[in-house]
């Protein structure tokens, strides 16, 4: 590369279940020009999130689908080279929505300076940004945590799960964290302070779950579905809150689950147990993002909120990285080092 061209990542295919390496392609483009009320972007950090799974398929979703030979999109932490807006100059850092690429153009009213100063810009990627306000909006809206509940969460040591626990434990709760492997289980107890830690892979996890929950659950928050939902669902108590954050054991699902039919046996449990399920998008709560900024800020700088990230370098391994995540190998907020 020079001064004048950079890489980006488009989309050469739509998967037909796990992504493979071939559903990705990298490109050489030229650098862009920046044109009145713009910015001309150098990407330091790219976020990858399971989200971006749907985005690659064009099935119906709350947001549109990459199409095809277009730029990934994702977020970046990213410095700003050149600008034609008074309100940036050269150097600024920012969070942006670039996706998959080593440059880009962006119009100025999209972007929010960061203050390195505050904490590491990567964490506008995961704790102090998107995945951080999932965790704090699902939560404190739809779970409505009471001192002394119980509150479940699965994917428990990625950056929305991890986040969760935390600010359940910072109400009173009782947390009980769901992750794959020993190294993430006792990463769960030993630095997030989770009260218990479970092994989805156990082939006991079922009834350590139960044995973990003697007075039942309170909260669950959902980030996976599949077998967890399965060992999870018995124990929700009269009037426990389900956040659906996200359902990743079925995102490279190519068919329904084998029988037999468990909606019944779902909509029964909801009826007899007075549930709220509530399936959520963290933009319809950007009201909060004040208090979340000033909350999560301060509980990580006193130390009661910890992270972790998992970074890879170099904007080419970003496709290998992506599908791993998706079958659970990131250990904490998977960020690419691009810049």
């Amino acid at each position: 590369m020079s001064d004048t061209t950079g890489l980006r990542i488009v989309l050469a295919s739509r998967p037909d279940g796990r992504p493979q390496p071939t559903d990705f392609r990298i490109e050489q483009v030229p650098v862009p020009t920046p044109g009145e009320g713009e910015v001309l972007l150098r990407v330091l950090y790219l976020s990858l999130d399971p989200y971006m799974r749907g985005r690659m398929s064009a099935a119906k979703s709350y947001a549109p689908p990459v199409e095809i030979d277009a730029t990934m999109e994702g977020g970046t932490v990213a410095e700003v080279v050149a600008s034609n807006d008074p309100a940036f100059k050269a150097g600024d850092l920012v969070l942006s929505h670039s996706g998959w690429q080593t440059h880009a153009v962006a119009k100025t009213q999209g972007l929010r300076k960061l203050n390195p100063d505050i904490a590491p810009i990567s964490t506008a990627l995961g704790v102090l940004g998107m995945p951080g306000f999932t965790a704090y909006s699902g939560l404190l809206t739809i779970g409505q945590p009471k001192a002394g509940e119980t509150v479940v969460v699965a994917a428990a040591t990625g950056p929305v799960g991890s986040a969760v626990g935390q600010i359940a434990k910072l109400k009173g709760c009782r947390t009980v964290g769901i992750a794959g492997g020993p190294d993430k289980v006792a990463f769960l107890t030993e630095t997030l302070q989770f009260d218990v830690a479970l092994d989805h892979r156990d082939p006991n996890f079922a009834a350590k779950l139960k044995e973990a929950c003697p007075d039942g659950i309170d909260i669950y928050f959902e980030n996976v579905g599949g077998a967890v939902w399965d060992a999870v669902m018995p124990l929700l108590n009269t009037y426990a809150r389900i956040p659906v954050c996200g359902l990743i054991a079925f995102y490279n699902a190519t068919s329904l689950p084998p029988g037999p039919d468990r909606m019944p046996l779902l909509m029964r449990t909801a009826l007899t147990k007075s549930l709220t399920i509530r399936g959520f998008i963290n933009a319809e709560f950007s009201s909060q993002l004040p208090d979340f900024f000033n909350d999560m800020s301060g509980w990580i700088r006193q130390g009661k909120v910890r992270y972790r990230e998992d970074i890879v370098e170099g904007l080419e391994n970003a496709p290998e990285a992506f599908i791993g995540m998706l079958e659970g190998k990131n250990f904490g907020k998977l960020l690419i080092k691009v810049g």
